[in-house]
């Protein structure tokens, strides 16, 4: 039988509460006992070292001393008795010889006492002057009083520890609730997921790594989610996008087979402009399939930045004077050559000049330059277009987005040519931004390490 994390945690927590709570109990309860028993040598010792000591003062000498010492009350002397032992303890009174004096079970009277066991006993000094040694006996028994006090601390010790024990187990069970109700969130969200609603969000209850963890699915979700969305966008938009170059030309074969077509030349240059489309649209794909599995090749060469981008403008040079267009590429200062795959980096170039041509109206501007910043080579592509709305800035570089839906699908444009352009940088290791501003124009920047 497999027990849920809430159990082991309980059984954790109460395992170790139990081990903590005996130890404890088991050292006071020791230590308890211990410490009484010592006191209550202490002070014995000391009501048979004061008598013994007044016995001496009273006689001069050790003579009675036995028979003063037995058990029961003492006689008087000079009218004033010596203070009686509550509970008397069998110590031992050793004279200055070594001889025993005062006998307990250990030791009988007349005994001569080893010098190893003479020190560890009290000395019985009279004006600074040694008369006697006390012995602690092995074991000082308990009277019924001071056994029944030791028994009802002990009870005490073990009532508390029982609590103790109590209240470790409700704790445990809560501090386990609350441990893993959030990962049985996250669990049921899980499930949830993996049935389709990719959507999910799970409460971020603390700051703590179960916090973290929970912040972090929820953005997962999010991501999958929008992956989603934007899978399932991208597959309406490849399948609307082949729909119409596959309808022309089911359009004219079916015409040309049936007869109702004449061969002509033009029906044949519009039968090769859709093919076009469509072999161009399966390479972006495959452009961008590379890209996402990181198994895009790119033959690194070394090239200087200012040529790149006049072949570039070359390039484009004769549309860009079909449109009453200025391109052109600044050279401006030396720059350092940087490693990339020049076939696809111009391609890059081209997708931003093509796109720029296609917003920028007769009399307007596009320019390419190149400059290093902080390490880097910056590559922009600059016009006076009638630039991009701040809305739909962010999504230029979705797959498939168009912000003139008319003017694009007019154009033969698949809408992948900014995501291809995005895919191809950051494969070399760089980042491509936009900045626009509507009516005046959108500037293309390029970042690459030297």
């Amino acid at each position: 039988m497999q027990h849920s994390l809430t159990v082991k945690l309980i059984l954790a927590f109460l395992v170790v509460s139990l081990a903590g709570t005996a130890l404890v109990a088991f050292l006071a309860g020791r230590t308890t006992r211990t410490e009484f028993d010592r006191f209550r040598l202490e002070k014995d010792r000391d009501s048979f070292s004061t008598r013994v000591t007044t016995h001496y003062r009273n006689t001069g000498s050790w003579e009675g001393i036995a028979d003063y010492m037995r058990p029961g009350p003492p006689p008087q002397q000079n009218g004033n008795p010596p203070p009686l032992l509550n509970n008397p303890i069998a110590f031992v009174l050793v004279d200055t010889s070594g001889r025993v004096l005062v006998p307990n079970p250990e030791y009988q009277r007349g005994d001569h006492v080893p010098q190893k066991a003479l020190s560890r006993g009290t000395v019985v000094k009279i004006d600074g002057r040694q008369i006697g040694t006390i012995l602690d006996p092995s074991v000082a028994p308990r009277n019924p009083a001071e056994a029944q006090y030791v028994a009802r601390t002990n009870n005490a010790i073990i009532i508390a520890a029982l609590g103790a024990m109590a209240l470790a187990l409700l704790l445990a069970i809560i501090l386990a609730r609350t441990l893993t109700k959030p990962l049985h969130e996250l669990t049921e969200a899980t499930q949830a997921m993996t049935q389709g609603k990719l959507e999910q969000r799970v409460p971020v209850r603390s700051k703590d790594e179960l916090g973290r963890l929970a912040a972090a699915f929820n953005q997962m979700s999010a991501d999958l989610s929008e992956s989603n969305r934007l899978r399932q966008q991208m597959t309406a938009d490849i399948a609307h996008d082949l729909r119409s170059p596959l309808s022309v030309l089911a359009g004219y074969t079916e015409g040309l087979r049936d007869g109702v077509l004449t061969p002509r030349p033009a029906i044949f240059e519009t039968m090769h402009r859709e093919m076009g489309y469509l072999q161009q649209l399966i390479e972006d794909l495959r452009t961008l399939s590379l890209a996402d599995a990181n198994a895009l090749p790119l033959n690194r060469v070394p090239i200087e930045p200012q040529a790149l981008l006049a072949e570039t403008a070359a390039a484009f040079q004769h549309q860009a004077e079909q449109k009453q267009v200025r391109l052109w590429a600044d050279q401006g200062d030396a720059l350092p050559p940087i490693a990339i795959d020049p076939e696809r980096m111009s391609r890059v170039l081209g997708n931003l000049v093509s796109n720029a041509l296609r917003y920028t109206s007769a009399g307007g501007t596009i320019k390419l330059a190149a400059e290093a910043h902080n390490g880097l080579i910056i590559l922009n592509v600059q016009d006076s277009g009638t630039g991009i709305a701040p809305d739909q800035l962010p999504h230029i570089f979705d797959r498939f987005y168009r912000a003139d839906e008319a003017r694009q699908q007019d154009s033969g444009e698949s809408g992948l040519g900014l995501a291809i352009a995005k895919s191809i940088v950051e494969a070399h290791g760089g980042t491509i931004t936009a900045t626009s501003t509507v009516g005046e124009g959108t500037t293309f920047s390029i970042r690459l390490e030297r």
